[in-house]
């Protein structure tokens, strides 16, 4: 597999790391849901180079994720807003935040709280099933090829029985 080929991959999280799959892109997405929408804040927050800045937000933009909008006409500038499909990555975002909380915190414990605006409470992301809406584990569900990819990538998941199968 081969980093430059990853939107080719039969994988939808290849095809995904092809997108936003390096450490730069996470923190632009990290900022955008904290309500940073303008180049030179991004710059000025994160220390990030305006040539990297600028292929990143680039790429978000061309692949839908972000929007330019015009927030000044003369001269002309413009704001990197979240598209639908930018907003698509909270939960994405969350789950590697709540991660964080849980494995990286130091002594002085979560640097961020998320609160849930209608309860007011502090929260933390959990995995539902769509169907059932009950509590969902790594191992609580079984990986199976869909039928339109059949035949085509039989050897993406490990053989049953094979050590690397069982979570």
């Amino acid at each position: 597999m081969r980093w430059e080929k990853l939107d080719q991959e039969p994988c939808s999280l290849a095809r995904t790391l092809s997108v936003i799959g390096d450490r730069w892109t996470l923190i632009i997405l990290r900022d955008c849901f904290l309500g940073v929408r303008r180049f030179e804040q991004f710059e000025s927050r994160l220390g990030i180079t305006r040539h990297v800045l600028t292929d990143r937000l680039k790429k978000l933009v061309q692949h839908g994720v972000l929007s330019k909008t015009p927030y000044q006409q003369r001269p002309l500038r413009e704001e990197y807003r979240l598209t639908d499909k930018g907003l698509d990555l909270h939960p994405v975002i969350m789950a590697l935040v709540q991660w964080g909380n849980t494995h990286m915190a130091d002594e002085r414990g979560v640097p961020l709280l998320h609160i849930h605006k209608t309860c007011g409470h502090r929260m933390a992301p959990v995995t539902v099933c769509s169907h059932c809406k009950e509590e969902v584990s790594a191992r609580d569900v079984r990986v199976e090829i869909a039928p339109a990819w059949e035949g085509t990538i039989d050897g993406l998941i490990p053989a049953r029985g094979s050590k690397n199968q069982e979570t």
